[in-house]
C-alpha cells in the first residue's frame, strides 16, 4: 500500500513540532478551541510553526468558531488547512478559502457515507471516537468495522490510536492518513519524543 500520511495533533511547544517534523510527521495541528487542554494562542502557533522545516503541513483546528475566529487566526498564522470538529456546515467550511477536513465522530447508527458525500468538497474525512459532550482528543478508540469499505473521501483515522495498536488500525482500515494526539503524549499537549519515535515508525512498517 502507498505510504499512510501522518498527522501530530494538538502541539503546543515549538521543540515538539521539530521534532514530529524531524521524526517524519506530514502534518502538525494547532488547536484553536478554548476549551481543550491543548489550546494555542496566536503567539504559540507563530512561534511552533516559525520552527518547522519547509514541506510540513500546518493544521488549524476549530470547534463550531465564529467566522472572525477563523479569519484572525489565518491572518496571524499560515495555515494550510483547516479542520472543522463540530457541527459545520459544508458552506460554513467552504467560506474561508482554504482546503479542509471534517472529523465525524464515529457511533452506531451513523451512516458515514451519507455523511461524506454531504462535505465532498473537503480534502479527507477525519474519523473519530464519540464521546458524549467532547468534541475529540479524548483517547478513546471505535469499532473500525463501523466505517464503510468505500468512501468518497481520503478517511483520516483518529481516535485513541498509539504506539500499540497503529500497525493494527492501518491493516483493518488502510487510512490516507492518520491523526494522533494523546497517544504521543507525556501530559497533555506536552509531546513525548519516545512515543512519538515509536507512533511514527509504526506507521511506516505498517505502510511499507
Amino acid at each position: 500500500m502507498s505510504a499512510v500520511r501522518i498527522k501530530v495533533c494538538g502541539i503546543t511547544r515549538p521543540e515538539d513540532g521539530q521534532l514530529a517534523a524531524a521524526l517524519g510527521a506530514d502534518a502538525i495541528g494547532l488547536v484553536f478551541y478554548p476549551k481543550s487542554p491543548r489550546h494555542v494562542s496566536l503567539e504559540q502557533a507563530q512561534a511552533i510553526v516559525a520552527a518547522l522545516p519547509p514541506f510540513v503541513s500546518v493544521v488549524a483546528l476549530f470547534v463550531d468558531p465564529e467566522p472572525d475566529a477563523v479569519h484572525a487566526v489565518l491572518n496571524a498564522v499560515p495555515i494550510d488547512l483547516l479542520q472543522f470538529h463540530g457541527d459545520e456546515s459544508p458552506a460554513f467550511c467552504r467560506q474561508f478559502a482554504r482546503p479542509y477536513l471534517k472529523a465525524v465522530r464515529v457511533q452506531p447508527g451513523l451512516d458515514l457515507l451519507q455523511y461524506a458525500l454531504a462535505h465532498t468538497g473537503a480534502r479527507g474525512l477525519l474519523t473519530d471516537a464519540f464521546v458524549p459532550g467532547v468534541p475529540g482528543g479524548t483517547g478513546a478508540t471505535f469499532d473500525w468495522a463501523l466505517l464503510p469499505d468505500t468512501l468518497p473521501l481520503p478517511l483520516i483515522l483518529s481516535g485513541g490510536l498509539e504506539p500499540d495498536n497503529i500497525a493494527q488500525a492501518i491493516r483493518a482500515t488502510r487510512p490516507a492518513a492518520v491523526d494522533v494526539s494523546s497517544g504521543v503524549e507525556a501530559s497533555k499537549g506536552i509531546k513525548d519524543a519516545a512515543r512519538m519515535a515509536a507512533f511514527i515508525a509504526g506507521v511506516q512498517n505498517a505502510s511499507v
